[in-house]
């Protein structure tokens, strides 16, 4: 019996000096997922990119990311490729060093217009297409990609998801290889075909080896859990995409993003095929139109036009 009340007695001091400890934080009992990243620090109005549950739960199953306590992010992306990129001049408006270049004030408009429709909706991933080649998209997403990088403290990245004619890699002077395509094949992780370049907070991911079938391979689950991954890192991401008529590239691509700019050439783009492109895509999605090569003799602020649809959703409808 002697040994049975020590037993008890030792027990019972035990339980009295638990009760006596201090309390473990409530962060130390469960973990805090990250209320936001990229928060906004000029000007411009702007959301937090809160991440979901869902995709939370994702990105803590990926290995490259932490689960709980999402690290700072420039350690992670210090794993990304430094390239020496090789801007075209005439093309890549933002590298050439003058910042009163022709069109440069209009991508700062374009910027202005794209904060304001933050305000109304969320957006955060932009997909940049055009009814038929050559219009300008690729020229137009390079530029706005590197006109919202110029922001301070704005971490942008710009994907080049164009895989049957691919142009970013040529335009930023740069290596099409490893890229998009060999991430969505599985081959590649996203930091392996991430780079950054000269300009701070610019990252770009090109297309990457050439593939038979795009259209199958941007609508496999992978694309949306890189831009899950991808997503918490940047304040913007921008997609370059085929046309949207001749291809169903587009429309796969544009689910994986919250707003649809669609770039037309002046003088250039028949309207009937204007307004297709512009059904491939819903009110909700389509947030302005932007009208490219404005002949030279025109009024310098008029050579890019951008209409907010959050604003004026009958734009395009007539």
């Amino acid at each position: 019996m002697s040994r049975i009340h020590e037993a008890l007695k030792k027990a019972e001091q035990e339980r009295a000096m638990s009760q006596t400890s201090p309390a473990l934080p409530a962060s130390a009992a469960s973990p805090v997922l990250p209320a936001a990243m990229g928060k906004e620090e000029d000007s411009y109005p702007a959301q937090e990119s809160a991440i979901p549950v869902a995709e939370a739960s994702l990105a803590a199953d990926s290995p490259s990311f932490a689960s709980a306590s999402a690290p700072d992010p420039d350690p992670i992306l210090s794993r990304c490729a430094q390239m020496q990129w090789k801007p075209e001049a005439k093309t890549m408006l933002f590298f050439n060093g003058n910042d009163a270049s022709r069109g440069m004030e209009e991508f700062r408009t374009l910027r202005s217009r794209l904060y304001h429709a933050r305000e109304k909706m969320a957006l955060k991933k932009i997909l940049v297409t055009s009814a038929l080649p050559k219009e300008g998209k690729s020229f137009t997403a390079a530029n706005l990609a590197q006109v919202m990088a110029r922001q301070h403290g704005r971490r942008v990245l710009l994907i080049d998801a164009d895989l049957r004619g691919p142009r970013l890699h040529t335009m930023l002077g740069t290596v099409a290889v490893p890229g998009l395509s060999d991430y969505l094949r599985g081959s590649h992780d996203e930091f392996a075909i991430m780079q950054r370049g000269p300009m701070e907070n610019l990252f770009f991911i090109p297309s990457g080896t050439q593939v038979s079938a795009p259209a199958e391979l941007v609508s496999s689950e992978r694309l949306k859990l890189l831009m899950q991954r991808l997503e918490p890192l940047f304040d913007w991401i921008i997609v370059d995409s085929p046309p949207a008529v001749p291809v169903a590239d587009a429309s796969i691509l544009a689910k994986t993003c919250e707003g649809v700019l669609i770039v037309a050439r002046s003088n250039s783009t028949p309207a009937d095929i204007a307004r297709r492109a512009r059904q491939e895509f819903s009110d909700q999605v389509l947030v302005g139109v932007v009208l490219n090569g404005i002949n030279h003799q025109a009024d310098e602020y008029s050579r890019y036009y951008y209409e907010t649809y959050v604003e004026e959703t009958t734009v395009a409808k007539s």
